[in-house]
């Protein structure tokens, strides 16, 4: 193809949210850690390896007697609170780092001695929280 010579309407991805399509047997719950399997399928995060942290899911999505794809999960990127762990605490001195996946809903400093994808990049830590951003393609 050669180089444009005048405008064009260029295809874009408007706002954070995604449709991604769902693995089977999974219930995933509105404002829970999404992750994308090794089969290229959304299901909620836990404590494994090789999970590709995708946003939160913006509804529930109950495909518990569906096959892989036959739902399609709306994920959200952007940044999220999230528990923080008990026995493995993310710190403020950890900021613009990565985090990783316990649960569903909390996170942790480390990567659980190799047991633990990343969950995304420390933004601030409070209270409440770790203040995580969700963003695959960040």
């Amino acid at each position: 193809m050669v180089a444009a010579t005048k405008n064009r309407n260029t295809p874009t991805r408007a706002g954070h949210r995604r449709g991604h399509p769902a693995a089977a047997g999974v219930l995933c719950l509105a404002g829970t850690i999404a992750v994308m399997n090794a089969s290229g399928y959304a299901e909620p995060a836990s404590t494994t390896t090789d999970l590709i942290t995708l946003g939160v899911f913006s509804a529930e999505l109950d495909n518990a007697a569906g096959g892989d794809g036959d739902q399609v999960a709306e994920i959200e990127r952007g940044f999220f609170q999230f528990a923080n762990d008990d026995s493995d605490p993310v710190a403020r001195t950890q900021i613009g780092t990565p985090c990783y996946l316990v649960d569903n809903q909390t996170v942790a400093a480390t990567d659980g001695s190799g047991t633990r994808s990343p969950a995304g990049i420390v933004d601030d830590v409070d209270d409440q929280g770790v203040w995580v951003l969700l963003d695959p393609t960040a």
